[in-house]
């Protein structure tokens, strides 16, 4: 049996990232991918926004992660060549009853240091006049970035540092022994299975990472894992130009960020996502066709920021999955990264939930790990 130093799984953002972090370590690394490419569950199915911190309880994974993780990020994409801009975003107040709501942004934004500006409604038109609010907060330190070339950085830096990508490895089966971790995986188009007895595995796996932590044997009885849930958010495209050179968001609702506009690097508009809570609890039987029926109610809560919005201008544009480790009308957890202190297994770390913001912490995140293992 082949033995290594450190298995990933799963190659989108995180654990790409992941693996670059242990990489340039000095550790033997090699992430393993289900599929025939990097990235193509979560990382590529987002709003490619660079999250300033602004929605996240003060002190949790969420929070301190990605107010460390947007700036590095935006040190990386100057010095890697990758897409971005630092555009800006407007959360914006449509009535004086979202006032409250408003100013607990601006309350927790400061709280985790992230600045922001407090706008009447006439400064919010002066830089977006196409905009309708009576009040909003500026961030100035948001912004977008190219996921794909991000990932093919993360990537070229992983394999360049000694580390290696295997493609088509779909994992089975963890099983704990007194020599380390042996990971079962196959490669699904031939059914070819291979063996290797790891000194550390990092599950990144997103929308399969709780499914992965259950196929660990000799996990102890006490450790109890999450539910996973499956909410797709489905995103629609403008048809013609974008009146808005800034990200623009409404407050935010209980368990979402409401329907928002973002703009891409060309600077085409998406609106979106909405949210639909799945039933399946397999990820491969996800349908990511967007209805495009659900343009409906995006119509109504887009023209209460822009009325202006044309009749027949959204159309379906694509949709994704995040993986959640609650339930509709539960609240909102953090980020679980769940390693020998909370299993007792060592050399194993799960990473629970990382969705939204994933993609601005991935660097963060892979230096977090990487002090883990």
């Amino acid at each position: 049996m082949e033995r290594l130093d450190v298995l990933v799984i799963g190659a989108g953002a995180v654990g790409l990232a992941v693996g670059r972090a242990l990489a340039l370590r000095g550790r033997e690394v090699v992430v393993l991918e289900k599929e025939r490419a990097i990235g193509t569950g979560v990382s590529s199915r987002n709003s490619e926004v660079i999250h300033a911190g602004l929605y996240y309880p003060h002190g949790s994974l969420k929070a301190r992660l990605c107010v460390a993780g947007r700036e590095e990020l935006y040190r990386y994409c100057e010095q890697r060549g990758v897409g971005h801009r630092r555009c800006g975003k407007l959360v914006v107040a449509t009535e004086d009853a979202e006032r409250p709501a408003l100013a607990a942004v601006a309350a927790r934004a400061r709280a985790n240091g992230v600045p922001v500006d407090e706008l009447t409604a006439a400064q919010a038109t002066a830089l977006e006049p196409a905009l309708r609010c009576v009040a909003a907060l500026h961030s100035p330190t948001t912004g977008i970035v190219d996921s794909h070339g991000l990932m093919q950085a993360l990537r070229a830096d992983l394999e360049q540092a000694g580390g290696a990508v295997a493609l088509t490895s779909r994992v089975e089966r963890i099983k704990v022994t007194q020599d380390g971790l042996q990971v079962l995986s196959v490669d699904p188009g031939s059914e070819q299975s291979t063996e290797v007895l790891a000194r550390a595995v990092v599950n990144a796996a997103g929308l399969h990472a709780v499914a992965i932590a259950h196929r660990v044997e000799g996990a102890p009885s006490a450790y109890l894992l999450p539910r996973a849930s499956f909410a797709k958010g489905n995103y629609f495209s403008l048809e013609g130009a974008s009146p808005f050179s800034r990200l623009i968001y409404p407050v935010p609702l209980a368990h979402a960020l409401g329907t928002h506009l973002t703009l891409d690097l060309a600077g085409q508009a998406r609106f979106g996502p909405d949210i639909e809570w799945l039933t399946t609890d397999d990820p491969d039987a996800i349908d990511y066709t967007v209805n495009p029926a659900r343009a409906a109610p995006c119509y109504s809560d887009v023209r209460r920021y822009w009325p202006g919005l044309p009749e027949g201008a959204l159309q379906p544009g694509y949709s994704g999955v995040r993986p959640k480790i609650h339930g509709p009308g539960e609240p909102l957890p953090d980020w679980r990264i769940d390693g020998p202190q909370h299993h007792g297994i060592p050399g194993l770390v799960h990473l629970l939930g990382i969705e939204s913001p994933g993609l601005t912490a991935c660097l963060a995140l892979g230096a977090h790990v990487a002090s883990i293992v």
